[in-house]
This record gives C-alpha cells, structure tokens and sequence, in this order.
C-alpha cells in the first residue's frame, strides 16, 4: 500500500510553485488566443458578406440559409446563428470603415496568427503616430465577442465612440451589464469635458491624464436627492453612497475626508471633499456648490490647492489640482476665471438623474494603494 511522502526542499516547492505559475499562465494564454481567432473569424465572416454582395447576389433570406448551412456543416460550434450573423456583418461595417489602422491590424493578425497583440502593436505602431488610435484597434481582438455585441447595439454606428468603449472595456475590466450602463450614462459625451486650464498649470503628461478624470456633468442621481436641498443634504448624501460616488468619479479616486480641516495662518478653512488619485499621484480637493458658478469660486478653491501643496503634499506627489462641481455654469465666464488662475482646477456641472453603474471590483484603491502613495 503506497504512503503519500512529504517533500520539504525548498528547490522542490519552487519548482512547484513554477510550474502552476506557467501552467495559469498557458491557460491564460490559450483562453486569449482562442477569443482572438473567433473574433477574426467573425471579422472575415462580416467581411466576406460585405465585399461579396452575398444579400444583393443571392437575397435577403440568404443570411437565414448561411446560418443553416454553417451549423450543419459545423455541427456544435456556437455563434452561427442569424442574429450573430448580422453582428458579424455590423462588426466589420463598424470598425473597417476605410480605416487604415484597423486593416493593417487585421492583416498583422491573419497573416501571422502565432504573433501575440503586443507584438503586433509594435509592428504596427512604426507606421502610424496615433499609438493611442493602434492600442484601441488592438483591443477590438481582446474582449469578448458579447461585449462588441453590446457595444453595436448602442453606439448606433459611430466607430469613434465604439474604440473608446472597447478601449475602456480593456482598461477598467469591466463585465457585459457594467459596459451597458456606463454608454447608457453617456460617459463618452462627458468624460474629459470639464472646463479647466490643466494644459497651462500642469506638465506633460500629467495635464492630459487630468483632464481625462473629469466628466461634465457628473451623474449624482445615486444621491437619491429629489426635493430642496443645500450643500451641506448634497455633500452628506454623496458620501452616504460613497461607493456610487467613486465609481462616478472613476478608476482611481481615493477618499481622504469631508470639511478636510486646514490650518492656514489664523484661519481655518474646511476643503468640502478630499481624495488622492492613486494613479495621477496627487490630491485631488473637490468643492461643491450647489447654485451657479461665478469667477470668485475660483480663488477660493485656488487657495485651497496651494494650501494642500505647502500642508499635505509630500516631495514625491504631483502637484495638487481642483474640481469644482456646480449645478451650472457659464463655459465663457469659466474659462476667463481659470485663465486668471496659476493652480490647476477643473469646473464641471452635476445633475441629480440618469442611471449610474453599480460597483465594478477594482475601480476603488485599497487601503494598501492608498497608504503606499501617502507614505512613498
């Protein structure tokens, strides 16, 4: 009767943990691969339809018998029904467009099935300066076909809008029912519209990495507000759903604390909301108002950013910036205000209705993230 034996070397268990490690790492690989060539067949299926004529040649129930054909002479291979047929046909019409990019991509990935998406993005990339245009056609072979189903749904044709969700899609891992709500939120028409002067008071690329952690409007209908309200109802029901707020304020927002007290000479002053962006380095101080922006908004949050920066700011932190986030504003009057400003601020409107997502794991910072900027 064989006895199981215990080896306690320490090469031995290395070994081990290696192989489970490459064996995770395999699986990963494979499960990628196998997306990747079901997308460009799906790709080169659509194509086919398109520069074949097939509909205009052999007519409009064609695609009906394509299908029946297909799964007879693929028996068990999913994805041939007529409804993803279409979404074959609408995926290339979608995102081919004459776009160069995207059919040197496709070409890179049918000629050289055994090159892995990074590679192909270097060799693609020498070609075109847009290296950010090349790493979102990249993704259009790297999230799930249902996703890209979800995506032509709603985006009603427009490939600009459709690059930017599947590029977010990459970058926030987010699921199905997560990439719906936030196209349903309008997140493309606001994400990096907030009014500010970045470009001025921040170096590169800091500025531009800023300006894409705004939105105008932010989405507060999480707050459950619906009847009066001041600042005071507005800021506690903001963090009462704490969670909601985050994720409105996207991937990175950590929060510090509310009425944030500083001691600044004499004086003390009350920052509304302060949080750190883990991935920008730097506190972010956000101040709420509930009524109309006016330009003497702006130098009340200016100090406070400068108070921050001399107070809290440790020597390996960026710069800190400001948001000011108010029921309305006048974009001229906004503008002129932060061209008079030296510190880095951002003005935005907010509203109190739309849908908002719920949690999407990851987009918070842990404690440990956070705890690791502050202390460097």
């Amino acid at each position: 009767m064989s006895k199981n034996i215990t080896i306690i070397d320490k090469e031995y268990k290395e070994w081990i943990k290696d192989l489970s490690l490459r064996y995770r790492h395999s699986q990963i690989k494979a499960a990628v691969k196998v997306n990747t060539e079901k997308l460009l067949f799906n790709w080169q299926l659509g194509r086919d339809i398109v520069e074949m004529h097939v509909e205009e040649r052999w007519g409009e129930k064609v695609i009906t018998q394509l299908s029946k054909d297909l799964q007879q002479a693929l028996p068990g291979i999913e994805g041939l029904s007529r409804t993803n047929i279409y979404y074959c046909k609408n995926f290339y019409l979608l995102y081919n467009q004459d776009n160069k990019i995207i059919q040197q991509v496709v070409g890179q990935l049918e000629n050289k099935s055994n090159t892995s998406a990074s590679e192909i993005v270097h060799q693609v990339e020498g070609q075109f300066e847009a290296n950010a245009i090349v790493q979102q056609v990249i993704g259009l072979f790297q999230i799930p076909w249902g996703h890209h189903c979800t995506i032509i749904d709603k985006v009603k044709g427009d490939r600009h809008k459709a690059l930017f969700f599947v590029h977010k899609t990459i970058e926030e891992g987010w699921s199905r029912a997560v990439l719906e709500t936030w196209i349903t939120s309008n997140l493309y028409e606001r994400e990096g519209k907030a009014v500010t002067n970045f470009q001025s008071t921040l170096p590169e690329p800091m500025s531009d990495l800023a300006n894409e952690i705004t939105k105008d409007p932010y989405n507060f209908a999480f707050a459950g507000i619906t009847g009066d309200y001041n600042e005071k109802l507005l800021k506690d029901a903001l963090l009462k759903n704490i969670t909601e707020f985050l994720i409105e304020l996207g991937t990175g927002f950590a929060y510090v604390g509310k009425e944030y007290r500083l001691q600044i000479g004499t004086k003390e002053k009350f920052i509304d909301l302060l949080f750190f962006h883990i991935p920008l380095n730097c506190y972010v101080v956000i101040e709420v108002k509930i009524g109309e922006f006016d330009s003497p908004d702006v130098g009340q949050l200016g100090t406070y950013v400068v108070a921050c920066n001399h107070l809290l700011k440790l020597p390996h932190h960026n710069p800190t910036i400001g948001l000011l986030v108010c029921k309305s504003k006048d974009n001229l009057l906004a503008q002129y205000a932060l061209e008079g400003s030296s510190q880095p601020i951002g003005i935005s409107e907010f509203e109190l209705e739309k849908l908002y997502p719920t949690k999407v794991e990851g987009m918070i910072p842990t404690l440990e993230e956070l705890e690791d900027k502050l202390k460097g």
